[in-house]
């Protein structure tokens, strides 16, 4: 009998020890899960529209460069200018229970509701580069970003000064981004309100070029065989404007004497444009927005109260400006 209660004493001590053993083991692997870890490290994930230009990919590059510098786990998504690719996206991060998730939207309108799931999840959402339409603004903590209205305004206003002279009308054609993109709704709304200013500016075809060269290239070819005299080209970015470049010299004008060209971006091949007098005007709209980015999602992540609205720091360029730019410029 003392054997018999010897080995069921000892039975019993070994199945406790299984169980407690059993029961650290799952509370192990439950503290693996989900993309934020108690290791002190924020996740963020980031879904940006594509690579369509220089300027995404400047943008891009800042974004992972800055994301490493400052320890922050980077999950990246290229959304190919599909807002049905970013609201995958945005859904696999919650299911990943990121710390942040950041986006650059690539339409404005229909974010409502994945948004709310991020909410929901108590993730904190930033949005970059470009905004939203959303009524409800506590669906995001805040936005960083350029004020593509202003660009669109101030590559208005140099043509209004460049033209004051002009005693007959003055054509122009637009390149615009994206359908229902917010900088092209912006910038085509700053463009439009100053020249408002002379009536002989008159913007006689506007048609989307997708931010693209080979759309900016396809588009003006279009333009310049529908309309007989084309003064100005306004395009919402340097990568439209250089496709429309080889569409003007391929029609035997001269880009930048024949066509006065305006821009929006400032990225290097654009910069060597203008420097070159192919393109007329800049006015800057920058991509280097990664450091920004890092320093808003260590305050959200903190619980830290950040401003609605962030402005990026931007100017313009002429030919003479962008000849002493260039030499040392990032992007």
């Amino acid at each position: 009998m003392r054997t018999q209660s010897v080995r069921w004493r000892a039975a019993a001590v070994l199945a406790s020890v299984l169980l407690v053993g059993g029961v650290a083991a799952c509370g192990n692997s439950d503290t693996g899960g989900g993309g934020s870890k108690d290791d002190g490290k924020i996740t963020m994930g980031f879904s940006q529209v594509g690579a369509e230009s220089g300027w995404r990919t400047a943008n891009t590059t800042s974004i992972k460069e800055s994301a490493t510098a400052a320890g922050i786990e980077l999950k990246f998504d290229d959304a190919q200018q599909k807002q049905e690719n970013q609201i995958k996206a945005i859904r696999n991060y919650i299911q990943q229970k990121v710390d942040v998730i950041a986006f650059s939207p690539v339409v404005e309108s229909g974010w409502d509701t994945v948004l709310k799931e991020a909410k929901d999840a108590g993730i904190p959402v930033i949005l970059t580069d470009r905004s939203v339409d959303s009524a409800d603004k506590s669906l995001y903590k805040t936005f960083l970003g350029s004020d593509f209205v202003k660009e669109g305004r101030l590559a208005g206003e140099w043509l209004v000064e460049q033209k004051k002279t002009a005693s007959g009308p003055v054509n122009i054609v637009e390149l615009q981004g994206n359908t229902g993109a917010a900088p092209a709704n912006d910038r085509k709304k700053g463009f439009g309100e100053a020249i408002a200013a002379n009536p002989n500016l008159k913007i006689i075809a506007s048609q989307p070029g997708d931010f693209t060269r080979a759309g900016g290239k396809q588009v003006m070819e279009q333009f310049l065989k529908a309309n007989k005299q084309i003064d100005v080209l306004f395009a919402h970015n340097d990568d439209m404007g250089l496709g429309a470049l080889e569409a003007i010299t391929a029609a035997g004008k001269v880009p930048g004497k024949d066509i006065t060209i305006i821009t929006v971006d400032a990225v290097k091949d654009g910069m060597q444009a203008l420097a070159d007098g192919k393109f007329n005007f800049i006015a800057e709209c920058s991509p280097l927005l990664g450091p920004q980015l890092m320093d808003l999602a260590k305050k959200v992540h903190a619980g830290e109260e950040v401003p609605a609205r962030i402005e990026t720091e931007e100017t313009t360029f002429t030919t003479e400006q962008a000849k002493e730019a260039l030499p040392n410029r990032k992007y």
